[in-house]
């Protein structure tokens, strides 16, 4: 069961529309900021901070892609399994119910994106948007950052990719098509099932899996490669929903399915724990131990090379199942290549670069 001595306290009332239920201990402070409780619950918090820079090296061989770059830490989605949790510690904040309602804003991310790609010698190389954190969370519809940040990707014809939950995203479907006219873009859409009951409580505050369907139709007609990502699989939750979730992928247009298995690393364990405690007792011990069945025996799973994609019988069977999958719905579609030879020092080249 939970174990609650790895938790600073659990909430006094439940949170409606969040995911974490809990505040953890900070790993590296004993002082540590926390989320804002009031009689009315827990409330949102955005802070502004002020990186040096925004583009960051990708040190894991799991990820196809060696950059990335996040406009927020933090995710008001809430997603209860979120391996992004852990990070909010070097900020000083939990990785509990403050990971989702404690928002880190990086305003100067466009001004810093640019500040990168005008550089002599910048490297062109895919850019991963989202790598840690969601791009188009909530606050995005007000701020607009990750537009900002696209302007700055077409004025340079630098290629991206983008992975999200929300359909905030055809927000921008017009710098999007353009882009990947060029291919200069792709898209992955997270959907993680066809339960909606499921889904709310799962990741509370995401776009609904019939939007996310959507939202595929809605890129894949406007020439937009988009793809969808069933992360996590989780054992007995919504592993039987892998074919309707790639069948559903396949008719709205989507050319590929991929998908990740749950791993529960670092703070994720006790968030998820005490979650599937409150919410599915009764499936509590077989979901865990079908976790630990992937991952050598442990949830918490850093083994590169297999921390994502899990290993042993359930883990293999999952693999077959993805492969028929992939086979029966998308075996006429083409691999999407981005074009490098259009970035600011190739062929393209920036009219205001000749007044110097």
């Amino acid at each position: 069961m939970t174990d609650k001595s790895t938790m600073l306290f659990e909430l006094p009332v439940v949170q409606k529309g969040r995911g974490a239920q809990v505040l953890l201990p900070n790993r590296f402070s004993n002082e540590q900021k926390v989320a804002e409780l009031s009689v009315d619950g827990v409330r949102t918090k955005y802070i502004n901070i002020y990186p040096k820079t925004i583009v960051n090296d990708v040190k894991s061989p799991d990820i196809p892609y060696d950059l990335s770059l996040n406009p927020y830490q933090g995710c008001e989605h809430g997603c209860v399994y979120c391996y992004a949790r852990p990070s909010h510690n070097f900020w000083g904040y939990d990785a509990g119910i403050s990971f989702e309602s404690v928002i880190l804003v990086k305003r100067d991310a466009p001004a810093l994106f640019s500040n990168a790609l005008s550089k002599r010698n910048w490297k062109v190389r895919p850019v991963m948007f989202s790598g840690n954190t969601d791009c188009y969370q909530p606050i995005e519809k007000k701020l607009g950052i990750t537009r900002k940040l696209l302007e700055v990707a077409w004025k340079y014809r630098q290629p991206v990719s983008i992975i999200t939950k929300n359909s905030l995203i055809l927000r921008d479907l017009d710098i999007l098509h353009d882009m990947a006219d060029h291919r200069l873009v792709k898209v992955a859409i997270s959907i993680t099932g066809v339960d909606e009951t499921l889904r709310q409580v799962l990741e509370p505050r995401t776009a609904t899996y019939r939007k996310r369907f959507e939202t595929v139709q809605a890129l894949s007609g406007a020439g937009i490669p988009v793809n969808v990502m069933m992360a996590p699989v989780i054992p007995s939750m919504n592993d039987h929903e892998l074919f309707d979730v790639a069948r559903l992928a396949a008719e709205n247009g989507a050319y590929d399915i991929r998908f990740i298995l749950v791993r529960l690393n670092q703070e994720v364990e006790p968030v998820f724990k005490d979650w599937l405690e409150r919410q599915f007792p009764d499936r509590y011990e077989k979901v865990m131990n079908k976790i630990a069945s992937v991952h050598g025996g442990q949830v918490n799973d850093s083994r590169f090379g297999v921390r994502m994609r899990g290993e042993g019988k359930y883990a293999d069977i999952i693999h077959e199942q993805m492969a028929l999958a992939r086979k029966k719905y998308f075996s006429n579609n083409e691999a999407v290549n981005y074009d490098f030879d259009l970035t600011l020092y190739g062929k393209y080249k920036d009219p205001q670069l000749s007044l110097f």
